[in-house]
């Protein structure tokens, strides 16, 4: 909606569809927050490596959450709306858009066979990589007895923004890369003609925050919204990113969360599968990270959220532990190093707690110092600025210990929500 001219009344809408539950963040022209509304969803089904959740759950919750948001606050001046979803969440649907069965989630790993199919023939560096990806995922559910003909293998995100516009066949760049999607070349690669999946099955692929249809006109009466566009969608860790901000080559984002997560925005992609490095694309630039298995998820084996507010005041980030730990909650590591079979470094142990906890804290530090180091050897930029997000971003002292280690500014995030960074892009999408 290039060059389009708004009101300082006018609303932008971001609905985040995670794992737990939907959130909608509704935001005004410059950005302000105005409300926030969010609803639970029902744990996935799982079995083994079989996890999976009827897309209905997430329409009827989608429907609550924006019921909710009509309540609250009027949506009359909404411009445009987006949709963020969890990265390879795939269903099959026919050409009404009804589903063929229940989604496979983004953790659903039963298609091995498929993956060593797909790694037979993409690239290594592909996104398609792997029994987690979108493909292996399609190739799966294609093997499956249907009870009509599939039409679409489609996202979550997009078939949800489907389901308010009623075009089914869309997705974005971000959301297709692990269908197996060249973002470089912006095609669907040749290599997918030799896997069992027909090509018209494939979504149209269009860039985040692309403009696609008006919400229907029931659901526009429903919720008082007449002059609605829902626009290209992304994944929820990409609007998470978005959420803080971030806009100029080499600011970087990190995601203190149960695992430890690194991106920086890039003037080039870089995949680096041996690594654990891939990167999605936001118009012209590239956001390049890489995730470690290192991060929250290690801490509270051994300290409560209360222990660890309790213990922040006795850290001391000028003065270092001499502690050599490589902070692990298994036997494992993706990133910065991939290997498999790295063990978890955490003795000795002090026999002071605060002591303790930061020697964890000096270890996941390093770790995100080696990550962004690997990313500029590999041809990031190195970061000039890094923003802190998740639960781990609010402990003051470790960002001071972070920052020194680092020498760039470490900064707390004012936004991290992946509802508010969808928000964002609906925004955007508006006023570019």
């Amino acid at each position: 909606m290039a060059n389009a001219v708004y009101n300082v009344n006018t609303t932008f809408l971001g609905i985040d569809v995670g794992t737990s539950g939907i959130r909608a963040c509704l935001i005004d022209a410059a950005g302000q927050e105005l409300a926030t509304v969010h609803t639970a969803l029902p744990e996935p089904t799982r079995n083994n490596a079989c996890i999976e959740q009827e897309p209905d759950l997430w329409w009827q919750a989608l429907q609550g959450v924006l019921d909710e948001l009509h309540a609250q606050h009027p949506l009359n001046n909404l411009a445009a709306l987006s949709i963020d979803g969890t990265s390879a969440t795939l269903l099959a649907c026919n050409a009404q858009g009804q589903t063929l069965g229940p989604a496979l989630m983004y953790n659903d790993h039963r298609a091995q066979a498929e993956a060593a199919m797909i790694a037979a023939a993409a690239p290594l560096n592909s996104g398609a990589q792997g029994a987690h990806s979108s493909l292996a995922k399609a190739l799966w559910l294609l093997r499956q007895p249907m009870s009509d003909k599939p039409r679409y293998l489609l996202h979550q995100a997009d078939w949800l923004a489907a389901r308010l516009t009623g075009h089914f066949g869309i997705s974005d760049e971000n959301n297709a890369l692990k269908l197996g999607y060249d973002p470089i070349t912006r095609t669907w690669p040749s290599w997918i003609n030799g896997l069992e999946v027909d090509r018209s099955l494939l979504p149209r692929v269009v860039a985040p925050g692309t403009r696609l249809s008006p919400v229907l006109p029931e659901w526009a009466q429903r919720w008082t919204m007449p002059r609605v566009q829902v626009v290209a969608g992304t994944t929820d860790s990409t609007a998470a990113f978005l959420a803080t901000g971030a806009q100029t080559i080499g600011q970087a984002v990190t995601s203190l969360g149960s695992t430890l997560v690194l991106k920086v925005l890039a003037e080039r992609p870089i995949f680096a599968p041996e690594y654990g490095v891939y990167s999605h694309r936001l118009g012209e630039r590239w956001l390049v990270g890489g995730a470690s298995n290192t991060g929250g998820a290690v801490l509270r084996q051994y300290f409560s959220n209360d222990q660890l507010r309790n213990l922040e005041s006795k850290l001391d980030p000028m003065r270092p532990t001499g502690l050599d730990y490589y902070p692990l909650p298994g036997i494992g590591e993706r990133f910065p190093m991939n290997d498999p079979h790295l063990q978890p470094r955490l003795t000795p142990r002090p026999a002071e707690d605060a002591v303790f906890l930061q020697g964890l804290l000096e270890g996941i530090a390093r770790i995100e110092q080696r990550g962004y180091e690997l990313l500029e050897t590999l041809g990031a930029p190195y970061p000039t600025q890094v923003i802190s997000s998740g639960g781990g971003a609010n402990n003051i002292a470790w960002r001071k210990l972070r920052e020194n280690l680092l020498s760039v500014p470490v900064t707390l995030a004012g936004h991290q929500d992946a509802a508010y960074g969808a928000a964002r892009l609906a925004r955007q999408s508006y006023t570019d």
